[in-house]
Parts: C-alpha cells; sequence; structure tokens
C-alpha cells in the first residue's frame, strides 16, 4: 500500500486531498496545527499528528517511517498575516519546508510536493505571468514562499524529486469562512451572508486569477507522476476576475440587499495578476475543469445551507 504524509491536512486544500487519496485506498498520515484547519476535516481512515512541522518533536512522532510522497501544504497562509510576525511566518513557511525536506532525503522518500503560491510574482511587469518570469516578492509571505521553491531546487541534488505548485486564488465549499484574512471570494461571502455588508480593501478594478479546489486536488495527484520533472509549475485558469464582478456575483445570490464600501488596503497586496497554465497542462496533462461562475455558485449555495 502506497504511504503518503500530507501537512496541513486538517485545512481547506489539504483534507480535501487527504479524503481523495483515503478514497482511493492510500495510506495517509496528517499532521496539522489546527491552527486555522478543523479536526472534523480530517478523513476517517487517515492518522492524525498534531504538531508544527519545523518542531523536532512533531517530526519524531512519525517514527522514521518512508513515505511514497510528502505534500507539504501547511503553513501560515495569508499575506496580511505574514507582517503581524514575520518570524513565526518565516518558520512556519521556510523552517518547516528545510525539516520536511531533510527528512525525505533522510528516509528515502523519493517525491516533495511543495504548495507554493503565485505571491511570489509580485506585480508583474506583463500578464500572464509564466513560470520564467522573475519573482518580486512584495510580503514576507511571499518571501518565505520563494525561499522554499529555492530550498526545493538545491535538494533536488540530494536525489529527491520537488515540486513546486504556484497556486493561484484557491476557492470552493468547505473554505474557511471564519477566517477573513485569508482567501478573496472567501472573505467577501462570509461578509455578505453575516452581515449583510462587504468591506473591500482595495480597489474593484484589482484582479484575480482563481482556481477550484477540486482542479487544485487534481493538479496534487497529477504532480506525482513518474513522467513529471522537478520543477515549478503555475496552478492557474489562465483567467481574470475582476474583484467587482466577484461582488457582483455574490450580491446577485443574497436573499438582502449588500452594502459594499471600499477603504485601505492590505499589506503587500498583488493590484492585478493571472497566470500562464500552459507549461503546466503540457506537463501534467491538467486543465482547468470548473469555470470560476459554476465554481462560485456552489460555493454560495454551500456556505448559505448553514455553513457559518
Amino acid at each position: 500500500m502506497q504511504n503518503y504524509l500530507i501537512t496541513g491536512g486538517a485545512g481547506f486544500i489539504g483534507s480535501k486531498l487527504a479524503k481523495t487519496l483515503v478514497d482511493l485506498g492510500k495510506k495517509v498520515t496528517v499532521i496539522d496545527n489546527l491552527s486555522t484547519g478543523f479536526l472534523e476535516n480530517i478523513p476517517d481512515g487517515a492518522e492524525f499528528i498534531e504538531g508544527n512541522c519545523e518542531d523536532q518533536s512533531t517530526i519524531k512522532q512519525l517514527n522514521r517511517r518512508r513515505f511514497d510522497v510528502i505534500y507539504h501544504i501547511a503553513g501560515q497562509s495569508s499575506g496580511e498575516v505574514s507582517y503581524d510576525n514575520p518570524v513565526l511566518d518565516m518558520q512556519a513557511n521556510v523552517q518547516s519546508t528545510l525539516v520536511l525536506l531533510k527528512y525525505a532525503v533522510d528516509h528515502s522518500c523519493p517525491i516533495l510536493i511543495y504548495a507554493s503560491s503565485m505571491s511570489v510574482y509580485g506585480d508583474p511587469k506583463s500578464l500572464p505571468v509564466k513560470e520564467t518570469d522573475t519573482p518580486e516578492p512584495k510580503s514576507f509571505y511571499a518571501v518565505g514562499k520563494h525561499a522554499s521553491e529555492n530550498y526545493l531546487r538545491i535538494y533536488r541534488t540530494f536525489g529527491i524529486k520537488t515540486v513546486a505548485l504556484r497556486l493561484f486564488n484557491v476557492y470552493g465549499a468547505g473554505q474557511n469562512l471564519s477566517n477573513l484574512r485569508q482567501g478573496m471570494a472567501s472573505i467577501y461571502l462570509s461578509q455578505a451572508i453575516q452581515t449583510n455588508k462587504i468591506l473591500v480593501k482595495g480597489s474593484p478594478e484589482r484582479f484575480r486569477d482563481f482556481i477550484h479546489i477540486n482542479d487544485v486536488v487534481d493538479a496534487f495527484l497529477k504532480s506525482k507522476n513518474e513522467h513529471i520533472e522537478s520543477g515549478v509549475y503555475n496552478v492557474c485558469s489562465g483567467n481574470r476576475i475582476y474583484v467587482k464582478d466577484i461582488l457582483e456575483l455574490i450580491s446577485s445570490e443574497m436573499e438582502n440587499p449588500i452594502e459594499i464600501s471600499f477603504a485601505g488596503s492590505t499589506p503587500g497586496d498583488q493590484f492585478g495578476i493571472y497566470g500562464d497554465p500552459s507549461f503546466f497542462e503540457s506537463s501534467y496533462g491538467f486543465s482547468n475543469q470548473i469555470t470560476f461562475k459554476k465554481g462560485m455558485l456552489d460555493m454560495i449555495n454551500w456556505a448559505k445551507g448553514n455553513h457559518l
């Protein structure tokens, strides 16, 4: 039986991946500190270790076992929050990566797949962004993601395959709607349902590239295939979605009128970005399957069904 380690397996992305692998009959171990994830998200049949990936006390609980794949998804996942405590952000997002890379080498794990971020690009000089574009991270969070990518690159010389998936804006049913500092669409949706108001930090003309959670899980599954080479890959739809269009879609699905206001900005926020998925598609045989409108309508219906 294949053996998988998923860090962040109680969170939005990690738990969906864990459930998929358990359903496929794989042996799954989850590490999560439950800071933003939920115990109930961990699927039945998965082994759970509570703790931080950067702590040796957590790693010791793995009992030196060998994994076929390590999926490193855990970490501090908000650019805004990274300004609160940059050292903590570095430990969660960079030190944890180094600890897991060393574990992979020491215990003959052949593949480590890392959840990186489109934030590494900063404000791109041309669009859509490609993997060959020079990263210019604007937040502590983005700096950490880029640093981890470079550690992955170096560790390839130690004989393991490493893949960094630069995730764009992941969304969908199951996202943590109580966290109002991470996830653009989920923040707006949560505010609309709870207060009939949406406070937007920044311009309505900003834009992002949204990729549905189901497509992201598919990307993680495909990235372990033997014919896929080590490297960095965009996981995106290739579509530009404006903030104003997200607000309009959410508002149109609410029973009561939504009051929208604009004030301030978020530290390190990117004004506008969308990605070129062609390298990923040609390498992985992957393509975005769920349109933003369909995925967002499904998410709205899920959220309205007493999920707040």
